[in-house]
């Protein structure tokens, strides 16, 4: 990889690991379920009139819209609404990892190896002791973190979605999978709003929207997704995907480091012990025990 491709990718990973910290911000003046919508609408618009539309059966691309665009976000806004620290969101998101293995298994018949089950492991051991170390606190930090365990669920089943649709014969861009699935969770998003919110807040929180709000949908909408995507989706069609796919794993150290820096968020100790039980099973998935360094500290 090039030192310019380089630096794309990891502008990329600050700007996704940001990301948290920004939603945390837009919910000071929006509810959740309206804020995700606004995201995916302008997603969507001006920029379906420039990007072809994906040739996928409808029922795939249905499918990859409502999970890893309407569920996930909805799950993850409304957790992060109810208490969950934004940085602890950005790291419990990744468990999206294991879900997509397992699920992974069974869909499409896949072999676990040794390293994914020890990576499981460890990451499931760290989710119990963030459960532990949330129950033993306010009910609506729990209510948070299983939100997010299901923002995580719901990615993963997008991620099996989209392995169909880049399956299928014809070749379906990411812009272009990116921009129109965008399209579908605008209703059910603006639906569900409506119900759970209620129109008087919805209008309120419009008419009355200030300047942090428009500043952080138009991070997360064209930032975060359209100018992410894009240089993500272009780094993926360069390189390997183990060149790049593993620089994901830096977006919960940046989401942290973030939260840290800028919303005054910390861990508490056994917060930090299952966050980096969890991390640690995020990298042996990925590297194994062929972790750089492992082998010869473990020699001494």
């Amino acid at each position: 990889m090039t030192r310019k491709d380089g630096l794309l990718a990891l502008l990329v990973v600050v700007v996704w690991g940001l990301n948290f910290v920004v939603i945390k911000v837009g919910l000071h003046g929006m509810p959740p379920l309206l804020l995700a919508g606004l995201r995916f609408l302008f997603v969507a618009f001006p920029a379906l009139f420039f990007v072809p539309r994906p040739r996928v059966p409808l029922p795939l691309l249905l499918g990859y819209a409502l999970t890893i665009s309407f569920g996930q976000f909805a799950f993850l806004f409304c957790a992060i609404n109810f208490g969950m620290p934004a940085g602890l969101a950005s790291l419990v998101l990744q468990a999206q990892a294991f879900f997509t293995i397992i699920l992974g298994a069974f869909v499409f018949g896949e072999r676990l190896q040794r390293k994914q089950l020890v990576g499981i492991s460890l990451a499931v051991f760290g989710v119990l002791v963030l459960i532990e170390t949330s129950m033993t606190g306010q009910h609506v930090q729990l209510l948070g973190f299983m939100l997010t365990l299901g923002a995580a669920l719901c990615w993963a089943c997008g991620n099996i979605f989209n392995k169909k649709i880049m399956l299928h014969p014809s070749k379906t861009g990411v812009m272009s999978l990116v921009v129109w699935s965008a399209l579908i969770p605008i209703g059910p998003f603006m639906l569900s709003s409506w119900v759970f919110e209620g129109p008087h807040l919805m209008a309120q929180s419009l008419i009355h929207i200030n300047l942090t709000t428009v500043l952080s949908l138009a991070y997360l909408s064209f930032v975060a997704s359209i100018i992410g995507y894009g240089i993500w989706g272009s780094l993926l069609g360069r390189y390997e995907t183990w060149r790049v796919a593993p620089l994901s794993l830096l977006v919960p150290v940046v989401g942290l480091a973030s939260a840290a820096l800028l919303l005054d968020e910390t861990l508490t100790a056994m917060q930090l012990v299952g966050a980096l039980l969890i991390m640690a099973g995020l990298l042996i998935n990925v590297f194994g025990l062929k972790i750089p360094g492992f082998r010869r500290a473990v020699k001494g």
